[in-house]
């Protein structure tokens, strides 16, 4: 069984910062973990994604104030958020690529950022 329980979410002024918890249990490795984001009226936009290996990517919307790291030994990924403007506001899901088990999701956060 694969879970991913995410935390951090919240209201933030313009120019705050928070940082998002995505922590997986599971009896098999993840290899990709990453985050989605959906605005109300707007498609999914992938944000930010982390490999096993340490290898990271950004969407541009987001380069130079999002940092996305993990914890191997936590098996936990987090997403650090700076700067943060009222076009973040979304609901974020985090993601892991299971091995044998395919892609699991986590619970979604709401991210409120204020103007």
């Amino acid at each position: 069984q694969v879970r991913l329980v995410e935390s951090g979410g919240g209201l933030v002024q313009a120019g705050g910062s928070l940082r998002l918890s995505c922590a997986a249990s599971s009896m098999f490795s993840i290899n990709v973990m990453g985050w989605y984001r959906q605005a109300p009226g707007k498609q999914r936009e992938l944000v930010a994604v982390i490999s096993s290996g340490g290898s990271t990517n950004y969407a541009d919307s987001v380069k130079g104030r999002f940092t996305i790291s993990r914890d191997s030994v936590k098996n936990t990924a987090y997403l650090q958020m700076n700067s943060l403007k009222p076009e973040d506001t979304a609901v974020y899901y985090c993601y892991g690529d299971v091995t044998l088990r395919g892609r699991a999701w986590g619970q979604g956060t709401l991210v409120t950022v204020s103007s």
